[in-house]
Order: C-alpha cells, then sequence, then structure tokens
C-alpha cells in the first residue's frame, strides 16, 4: 500500500479549524482549569457543537461520516495545546462510543450514539481492574444472570469520563460465566448512569491530565436489563482488544500532538529568550536537540497516520498500532523532557505550557497497553511466543 499520507483537502481544513480553535479558545483557559483540577465543561460543550465527537460515526447515528485519519488529526491538534481536553475526547469517541458503534444492536446504537455523538452525554469503558492491569484477562467483576436482569459486582479503576456531570453510560467488563476448562467468559455490558448501586468515586489526584475526569467505579448488586448486552456474551475480551488496537491510533495522535507542541514551544522560547547577549536558540546546543524533537515528532506523526489509513481501509493494523503507539509514546516522554530543559528553571513553573506537557506526557507510556505490552504484541506478530 501506499505510505502517502498527505492530507487531503478535506482534511487539511479540519485541521486548520481545530488548529485554530486550540490556540483561540483552549489555550488562554486550559491553564486555570488545570490547576484546579476542574473539568472543562464550556469547552467541551464548543467541541459538540462542532461535531468532533462523531468524527468517525456514520450521519445515520449522529456522525459527521468521517474516518479515523479525521479523529487523528484533531486529537494531534487538541494535544499540541493540552493533553486533557484531547484525552476527554480520545476516551469519548474511542472507548466510549466506539464500542456501541462496533458491537451494538440497531436499538443500542439508535439510543445511545446521537447523544454521544454531539457531546451531550459522554460513555467510558469500565476495563481496568485494581488487581488486574495489564492483564485484563483476570477481570474479576461479575455479572449474573436475574430474571430478565444481569446483576453486577465488581470495582473498576482509572476509568476517563465515568463521573462527570454529562457522562452517561459505562460499557463494563464482566465475568458472566466459565468455559468447560474453567476459564472466565468476560462479556461487555452497558450501565447507565444512575443506576442504583453504581458508585462513583471522587476523581483522583494525578500527576498529570488534571483537567480530565478520572475514577473509581464500584458495583454493588447492579442491575441492567439483560438487553443492556453489548455484543455478543463470552466475547467481550475479544471486543475490548479489537477496541484497544483502535485506540492505540488515538493515542498514538495524541502523544505526536504533544511531542509536537514540545517542539513549538521550545522553538518560540528558543528565540525570544536571550542569554549573553544572544537568543539561546543561536547556540549549537539547542539547535540539535530542537533538531532531534523535530525528527521525533514527525516519525511518530507518519507512524500513526499508516495505522490510521490501514485501519480505514479494511487492511490488517494491530502491529502498526502498536509500533506507533510504542514509538510515540516514548517520543512524548523524550520531547517533554528537552523542552523542560530547554525552558530551564521557567520550564518547572505551571505557567508555562511545557510544564503540563511534562506531567502528562508519562501517562502515555502506561494507558492503552503499557510500552511493555506494544512490545509483546509487536513480537506476537512477528510469530514470535514465549
Amino acid at each position: 500500500m501506499s505510505l502517502d499520507h498527505r492530507l487531503s483537502a478535506e482534511h487539511e481544513e479540519l485541521r486548520r479549524t481545530v488548529e485554530a480553535f486550540a490556540h483561540d479558545v483552549i489555550a488562554p483557559k486550559i491553564g486555570d482549569f488545570y490547576e484546579r483540577h476542574e473539568f472543562p465543561y464550556e469547552i467541551v460543550r464548543e467541541m459538540g457543537r462542532m461535531g468532533l465527537f462523531g468524527l468517525p460515526f456514520p450521519e445515520e447515528y449522529g456522525g459527521m461520516g468521517g474516518d479515523y485519519l479525521a479523529l487523528g488529526i484533531v486529537l494531534e491538534e487538541l494535544a499540541r495545546v493540552d493533553s486533557s481536553v484531547a484525552i476527554t475526547l480520545e476516551a469519548a469517541v474511542s472507548l466510549g462510543a466506539m464500542p456501541v458503534y462496533r458491537f451494538g444492536t440497531e436499538e443500542q446504537k439508535r439510543a445511545w450514539l446521537p447523544v454521544l455523538c454531539s457531546g451531550e452525554r459522554l460513555g467510558a469503558f469500565g476495563l481496568t481492574e485494581p488487581d488486574c492491569g495489564s492483564d485484563a484477562g483476570g477481570t474479576r467483576t461479575t455479572a449474573v444472570r436475574d430474571g430478565d436482569a444481569w446483576v453486577i459486582n465488581g470495582t473498576k479503576c482509572f476509568i476517563t469520563n465515568s463521573g462527570t456531570d454529562i457522562t452517561g453510560l459505562v460499557t463494563v467488563t464482566a465475568v458472566t460465566g466459565r468455559t468447560e476448562d474453567g476459564r472466565p467468559r468476560i462479556s461487555a455490558i452497558i450501565v447507565p448512569s444512575g443506576t442504583p448501586g453504581f458508585t462513583v468515586a471522587a476523581p483522583y489526584s494525578k500527576v498529570g491530565w488534571n483537567a480530565s475526569d478520572t475514577r473509581e467505579l464500584s458495583f454493588a448488586d447492579v442491575r441492567v436489563p439483560l438487553a443492556n448486552l453489548l455484543g455478543e456474551e463470552g466475547r467481550g475480551y475479544a471486543q475490548f482488544l479489537r477496541i484497544l488496537d483502535e485506540g492505540r491510533i488515538a493515542i498514538s495522535a495524541l502523544a505526536t500532538g504533544l511531542a509536537q507542541g514540545c517542539v513549538d514551544e521550545s522553538v518560540a522560547y528558543a528565540k525570544a529568550r536571550h542569554a549573553f547577549g544572544r537568543p539561546i536558540g543561536a547556540n549549537q546546543a539547542i539547535q540539535f536537540k530542537l533538531a532531534d524533537m523535530e525528527t521525533r515528532a514527525h516519525m511518530a506523526r507518519i507512524g500513526w497516520r499508516d495505522a490510521a489509513s490501514r485501519l480505514t481501509h479494511g487492511q490488517p493494523f494491530k502491529k502498526e498500532a502498536a509500533i506507533a503507539k510504542l514509538y510515540s509514546s516514548t517520543v512524548a516522554v523524550d520531547n517533554a523532557r528537552d523542552a523542560t530543559q530547554i525552558h530551564g528553571g521557567y520550564g518547572f513553573m505551571n505557567e508555562y505550557p511545557v510544564a503540563r506537557m511534562w506531567r502528562d506526557s508519562k501517562i502515555l507510556e502506561i494507558g492503552e497497553g503499557t510500552s511493555e505490552v506494544q512490545r509483546m504484541l509487536i513480537a506476537r506478530e512477528l510469530g514470535l511466543t514465549g
């Protein structure tokens, strides 16, 4: 396939629109939200009016009829300015709405996708548990049939968008039975916000992503209709593996945006900051550091766009998504570190965006599959087993 990832006129117009929105609307306000650990409802509502939450979904369900490349472009431009806003969109689309679109019944799609695509409601994906992070197959949350309902018990942690005032649902993975050899049969079940017994804890105190919503969830005899099963019973594990494969492309685009934002801020600072009678950008040490940062961001962009193109064209993309996620998250951490170094003492001050980027970068090597998990996936795709 062609590796020409130049943007079409339509995609470039979208990129420019979101770039302007990020700089004109998000940049002036997000620092205050971040320091107050406050969810930016006003910004999220405007993103909804722009149609960003419905980008990759068909128009018949209230979407924009776009593709995964369009979603990645938007996430990259948002993350160049702020990752809290970007991860709110990423989780709402890739983890919140996408499972409903990929695996939901027509009735479930009609009920949920229009409000999720408009941004009127946010969806969340309840996968991770306190005792099983990367080992998602070790799910302990259970869902037992009782008449015409599922009764759910268990705990989920680190769940994005799960406790906002506009959260509409959480799709929960739960053990719904056992195979003949004793292995758990994991299913995915939609739990609407406000369901009795469904408790959302206070927001976590986090190192970064402070303007996004992340919570622990608990389920105590939560009853939802059997019709809330998402996809086939016992196929939840396979379903969320597919969702995570796609989500890694989105996270890679976000990480690339953060890496590019570090370049943007550092180039501007290197031109404006003077030391010993000249701009610090005139020093070869700074020039070389910035050249390396730009190179990393450029290569990360090629990686996620390649994976997105493969997904869009119906080609295998698991390995490419893992490569993109592994590389771009590493690049984000490296660029954030170097950007902080270029800024010197000012890079340690929260009033400068690079301080926020430094704090936000590390989680990219952990969330939606750690770097170690990505290496395992790549090795498997190469035919290696252990």
